[in-house]
């Protein structure tokens, strides 16, 4: 495995490159987040002969937080970039929750390069509670007491009583540790994005993959009706972090669906 730094207009973007001639699967992380939330995916999907991209988006991990925006068209830029820079080709690509939102982008703006999208406990598509709901949470987090807010946040919003509470207590460290501007820009980059002009745009095989939560992330027969071809799974006693709290489903999931997306390719 090798940590890559790229250099994209002065920024430095940092990605995880398991390297091999396998098929590739981008992995894109969520707000706040960097590309360690991903680490169960990393060793299994590797381990099976896969190459394996693991972003650290601008703003995150090992990546440069420059000034400017940080929308998911932005986000997607850089993304879709770095695939071709680092030269793979018709990568799956795999977000969890901003990061869904991010390779949902990838799919409408840059349909030649990706041959998949697997969406993991993503706002896609918000209801206007949602949308009212985060509206405030960006006024709350351009305040002075930002960490606060974000820690209770993501406790509250983001976990369910079944979670691991030592798993659950480093992720809210982490998250808290983002900086500032990164951490309102994200959010007000989640609160403008407008999915609906992609209706029609998405032509590759997707799949959503919903946290077991009592109120969906994001509304599914919306999302349906921008992506037909959208399968569903759902996974079983885990809140939003599921791709770390039960990986064995998550990576079931996305192992079924490259079986099937690439049986599906060939007939």
């Amino acid at each position: 495995m090798d940590i890559r730094v790229l250099d994209r207009q002065g920024t430095k973007l940092a990605v995880l490159d398991t390297g091999g001639d396998g098929e590739a699967i981008v992995l894109v992380h969520g707000w706040c987040c960097d590309r360690s939330f991903f680490h169960p995916q990393v060793e299994y999907f590797s381990n099976a002969g896969y190459r394996i991209l693991a972003v650290d988006l601008r703003g995150h991990g090992e990546s440069d937080a420059p000034p400017g925006s940080y929308g998911m068209q932005v986000f997607a830029d850089d993304v879709a970039w770095s695939a071709r820079e680092i030269g793979v080709k018709d990568p799956v690509i795999v977000g969890h929750s901003m990061g869904g939102v991010v390779a949902f982008d990838v799919a409408a703006r840059y349909p030649d390069l990706i041959s998949g999208v697997v969406m993991i406990d993503s706002s896609v598509v918000r209801s206007i509670a949602a949308l009212r709901a985060i509206d405030g949470l960006c006024d709350a987090l351009a305040g002075p007491d930002r960490v606060r807010i974000a820690r209770e946040y993501v406790h509250n919003a983001l976990f369910i009583a079944t979670d691991d509470p030592a798993r659950r207590d480093s992720i809210l460290n982490r998250m808290a540790a983002t900086p500032a501007h990164v951490m309102l820009g994200a959010m007000i980059g989640l609160r403008d994005y407008d999915p609906s002009y992609a209706s029609g745009l998405i032509n590759a095989p997707c799949v959503f993959i919903s946290a077991d939560q009592p109120i969906p992330r994001t509304d599914i027969g919306a999302l349906q009706a921008l992506v037909p071809q959208l399968m569903t799974g759902r996974t079983v006693g885990s809140g939003h972090f599921c791709q770390l709290e039960v990986p064995q489903q998550v990576n079931a999931m996305i192992d079924r669906f490259l079986t099937v997306r690439s049986a599906s390719a060939r007939t």
